[in-house]
């Protein structure tokens, strides 16, 4: 009998480490054994500082409430070391993707699970729910050609959202952080459009120009201010932070009011109204993979942990955030 080390928030600010025996495979589940699991700062952080609000998650292998004890987590990378006699042999050995939280072995039916590309490490394939949105960002925000964009936030999905947009022919892609690892982390690449490497986003609003099109991905909801002060006439301002229960003072009451901005609440659980006759998940998700192989997000990983660390980890990412890109859990061989 498999046994598995599973991650649970347990409170605030403490993560445990349990380990259990797992049930008897059924004859239409697979076992896998886990590689490596992503940990999603923006949403892990809601939920390791007890910020969540009680509402239905994302995901449809978490929990839909939200309260500790709480297994969380949802970008886990295995391999399939045994399968059901209903299950057909060809999933043995093969590496998949699973909305799981942070464990080391788990059962699932295959409907669950999303084979990798047959050349995408393990690695680049725990940051496909993080792609995943920022494709879902960068269909709603729709960026026209000639456009000037600017990406608010270069944590994870802020850099992938940057990595997508710097592939369209925009006039200008600018993108802004006031951690140093996280803004120069784009530049590094040499990206073929031009990045402006700007001042922290709390310095003076004058630093800034006019967009026509802005992502908010700060996670701090008082930078929606600076993003509405500078978004052009008619423009768009992309909201794809999660704040959970932060709140700020929003100034609706000045240029705002007269300037026609359109803010538009985009969340990757559903497809836009607008594209749903045409696209699903399944689309989204192969876009997803094609950007990942193209990309290869595994050059911003920073940290990695073993799974008894998590506590470490989770420290880190609270009092050190200005040290860390991408912060993963390595399961060994």
């Amino acid at each position: 009998m498999f046994s598995a080390k599973t991650l649970i928030f347990t409170a605030p600010g403490n993560v445990e480490i349990f380990e259990a025996p797992l049930p008897s495979l059924k004859e239409d589940e697979v076992l896998v054994k886990t590689v490596c699991s992503a940990i999603s700062a923006g949403t892990e952080m809601l939920v390791y500082r007890g910020q969540f609000p009680q509402l239905q998650d994302a995901h449809d292998a978490v929990s839909s409430e939200l309260k500790y004890p709480l297994a969380y987590g949802y970008a886990c990378v295995g391999v399939v070391q045994e399968a059901g006699k209903q299950v057909d042999k060809s999933w043995l050995g093969k590496y998949v993707f699973a909305f799981q939280p942070h464990t080391s072995a788990f059962i699932s039916q295959p409907s669950a699970l999303i084979p990798l590309p047959a050349d995408l490490a393990p690695e680049n394939a725990c940051f496909l729910p993080n792609m995943e949105t920022a494709v879902n960002l960068v269909q709603d925000g729709a960026p026209i050609l000639g456009e000037r964009v600017m990406v608010l936030g270069q944590g994870m999905v802020g850099l992938l959202t940057a990595s997508l947009l710097n592939e369209f022919p925009l006039e200008n892609l600018t993108v802004v952080d006031g951690i140093e690892l996280r803004k120069n982390a784009i530049r590094v690449e040499g990206q073929r459009t031009k990045l402006n490497k700007l001042a922290p986003i709390d310095l003076q609003p004058s630093t800034l120009d006019s967009f026509d099109l802005v992502f908010e991905l700060t996670g701090s909801p008082s930078v929606l201010n600076t993003a509405i002060e500078h978004t052009a006439f008619s423009g768009r301002i992309v909201i794809g932070s999660w704040y959970g229960q932060k709140r700020a003072e929003i100034n609706l009451g000045g240029s705002f009011h007269r300037s026609r901005i359109k803010l538009i609440s985009s969340q990757v659980s559903s497809i836009s109204p607008e594209l749903s006759g045409r696209w699903d998940k399944s689309r989204r998700f192969e876009v997803a993979w094609q950007a990942l192989e193209r990309i290869q997000p595994a050059k911003w990983i920073t940290q990695r942990f073993s799974l008894d660390d998590a506590a470490k980890a989770y420290q880190l990412l609270d009092e050190n955030p200005q040290e860390t890109l991408q912060v993963v859990f390595d399961y060994g061989k």
